[in-house]
């Protein structure tokens, strides 16, 4: 059988279907850029289109699916966008699904992710949540645009912590689960990295791996929301959810520590310092792909 991996180009997807090659599965990408997908993977998985809010789409793309990680595009602000695929999904009884939430989301009702993860457990497919605490790579993708720009890190978390975890690892720890989906029912897994950092202490980091002085904005959350609506231009629905989210990290529910990944995986998750080493073009010239 096969494996299905929405929103194969993103930060996580693209690391879960790498992962799952390497386990031998034979993985199903699918996206709204099916040509994207091919190239992007050189022809080694099965390429479909997909769009949750077209249920035409969904046959295909779940024929002979046994397996499925599920990602919220960012552009679906809405929980219910999502509620006919989980319905296919039943219909066709999957072995496991396994979503993309968020660290903390079991007892924040604000976010989508909280209602998905509800209306999964209710529909009866096995499911095995994924509840990562920030990507690094939003620090190098979404933020690193002022980081670049202005030398600031512009984000509304006033002095909350963080433990970041790379989409990377975030990749290797869904397929470990999607490949032995038997040991995994009905579980939710909160993946972080191996420490909590402020944004000050981002800052000096950066400050150190690109030689250039980098500081901590702290701006407030409608600051924050009128420059990313007014001056970058990003859709009100998706700043409106990353403005939730830092609600929650100033309640400090992104500063905890575990040890899930190691768990799972059997590996440490890589530190932010050596990441930022890995992806530091990110954050001194205008790549496309950081973002």
């Amino acid at each position: 059988m096969k494996v299905l991996v929405t929103g194969a180009s993103g930060n996580v997807g693209r690391y879960v279907v790498e992962e799952l090659l390497k386990k031998d599965e034979h993985v199903v990408a699918a996206g709204q850029s099916p040509d994207r997908l091919t190239d992007m993977f050189n022809g080694k998985v099965e390429v479909v289109y997909l769009d949750f809010t077209d249920e035409a789409t969904f046959e295909q793309a779940l024929d002979e699916v046994d397996r499925v990680y599920l990602m919220r595009p960012p552009h679906l602000g809405k929980p219910e966008d999502l509620y006919p695929f989980i319905d296919a999904m039943k219909a066709r009884e999957i072995k496991l699904v396994s979503f993309l939430s968020l660290m903390g989301v079991e007892k924040n009702t604000i976010p989508p992710h909280h209602k998905i993860e509800k209306y999964i457990e209710a529909s009866g497919i096995p499911y095995a949540h994924i509840r990562p605490g920030f990507f690094m790579q939003n620090v190098s993708g979404i933020h690193s645009v002022e980081i670049r720009e202005r030398n600031e890190v512009f984000v509304p978390a006033g002095k909350s912590k963080t433990s970041f975890i790379d989409a990377e690892d975030i990749g290797l720890a869904i397929a470990t689960i999607l490949h032995d989906p038997d040991q995994y029912h009905h579980t939710a897994h909160t993946i972080t990295g191996r420490e909590a950092l402020d944004y000050d202490q981002v800052a000096e980091i950066l400050t150190e791996v690109t030689g250039r002085e980098i500081r901590y904005a702290k701006p407030g959350l409608l600051k924050y929301r009128k420059h990313y609506m007014k001056e970058r231009g990003l859709a009100k629905d998706y700043v409106n959810v990353t403005v939730a989210l830092y609600v929650m990290t100033r309640l400090g529910t992104a500063k905890d520590v575990t040890d899930d990944f190691h768990q799972l995986t059997g590996r440490q998750p890589r530190s932010f310092k050596q990441f930022a080493i890995d992806h530091l073009e990110c954050f001194t010239k205008n790549e496309d792909s950081c973002l």
